[in-house]
Parts: C-alpha cells; sequence; structure tokens
C-alpha cells in the first residue's frame, strides 16, 4: 500500500513539478509585464515582493537591465542550484551579451520589493553605426548605455543621439530637456517611466526639482 501510494503521488505531482522547470519565453513569464514591444526592443517592468520567485524563463537577445530598488535576490538555472544573495540598488545598470539562449530564474530573498527594467536588444548590428553620445556606463554587442545623476539645479552636457535610444527615469524627478537652439520641455516623471524615440536628437537633461534624480538613457549601435 505505501509503495502505491508513493507512485499515484508521484503521478500526480510530476506535471506540476514538471511545468515548474519548463522554461517560457520573458515575455511571457507573469512577473515580467510587457511596457514596450517595437522591432527593436521588447522591454518588460519586473516585479517581485518578497519570498516571490519567477518561472524559469528564457532570454535570447542580448539585454539592458535598470533596478528601480533596492533588493536582494538570488538566481537559479535549471537543475543547478540556487545561486548566493545579490545586493541590488536603485539606479544600477547592466549590459548583459547572450550569444545562446539563457534561462533562469529570479528569487527575491530580501524584505523589500524588487522591481527591475529588463530591455531585450531584439537586433544585433553587425557592427556600431554610431560613436558614443557622452561617457558610456555600460555596453553589450547592441546598444551603449548612458547614465545621468543630477542634483537638485543641475544639468548634463549637451549631447547628440545619432541611432533609435530609450530614455528610462531610474528614479522620480523634474525631468528638463532642452535643444541647441534653447527649447525646453519639462516634464515629471515617476521611477520606471520611459519613452522611445527614433529620430536623431541633440540635448541636454537638467534636473528641476529639489531632490538627486537618475535617468538613463540606452541607446542602439
Amino acid at each position: 500500500m505505501h509503495r502505491w501510494l508513493c507512485f499515484v503521488l508521484f503521478f500526480l505531482l510530476s506535471p506540476a513539478l514538471m511545468s515548474q522547470q519548463t522554461p517560457v519565453p520573458v515575455g511571457d513569464e507573469p512577473h515580467h509585464h510587457v511596457v514596450l514591444k517595437n522591432d527593436f526592443v521588447l522591454v518588460t517592468h519586473v516585479t517581485l515582493s518578497p519570498g516571490d520567485t519567477t518561472l524559469f524563463h528564457t532570454h535570447s537577445h542580448d539585454r539592458v537591465a535598470v533596478e528601480l530598488t533596492d533588493a536582494t535576490i538570488t538566481q537559479q538555472k535549471p537543475g543547478k542550484a540556487e545561486g548566493e544573495p545579490e545586493p541590488r540598488k536603485t539606479g544600477d545598470v547592466s549590459a548583459l551579451q547572450t550569444d545562446a539562449p539563457y534561462t533562469h530564474r529570479v528569487h527575491n530573498v530580501g524584505t523589500t520589493v524588487f522591481e527591475v527594467l529588463d530591455v531585450e536588444l531584439l537586433q544585433r548590428p553587425k557592427q556600431p553605426a554610431s560613436t558614443p553620445a557622452a561617457k558610456v556606463e555600460a555596453e553589450n554587442p547592441s546598444a551603449r548605455v548612458y547614465k545621468w545623476t543630477l542634483a537638485p539645479g543641475t544639468t548634463s552636457a549637451m549631447h547628440a543621439h545619432d541611432r533609435p535610444y530609450l530614455i528610462i527615469a531610474a528614479t522620480p524627478l523634474t525631468l528638463k530637456m532642452t535643444d541647441p537652439q534653447g527649447k525646453s520641455f519639462t516634464h515629471e516623471v515617476k521611477a520606471g517611466d520611459l519613452h522611445w524615440i527614433d529620430a536623431k536628437v541633440t540635448h541636454s537633461l537638467a534636473n528641476e526639482g529639489k531632490t538627486a534624480g537618475e535617468i538613463v538613457e540606452i541607446e542602439l549601435k
């Protein structure tokens, strides 16, 4: 009877265990909420409450991650042990090169909500088609990342984007953008706000608010 019960339990539980191990495309993972998709990028906003774990999911392209909260996570590959805790800081960016499909799951082992914008770069150029617009914070074969940390009342250098790019607010701030002719636009932005620009742009970025803010620009190569 005991052996029969074990067999029945194994038969009933096996589909659930198998489904936990079967990877899904990153855009189908329930904690990855698609906020932008076009021919060039797939952007997902990932939110994990303390203790939550994503499904195993697969990244198939170069990507950039922009951290939106202070949190601690672990990562795990299929069939492997869970990795060591990894502290993440608001505003941190990473540019990852993906030469083959990469599958993992993420576990929030901290006490705060883990939030990150994950940008999949869907087209890798054969060679870079532009020169850097500013100091490069991070890069991979598909994109360069620029990070602007702006104290209240400060302005970035004027810089030119010759390629399509994504601008992301890593923190809330009052953002003022000014072109070389002095024309400006001011926006109240929240952490995670983003905008895709498929045009040549020359501008400076200023913080018109009362607290420091961080802006990230991801420019295609």
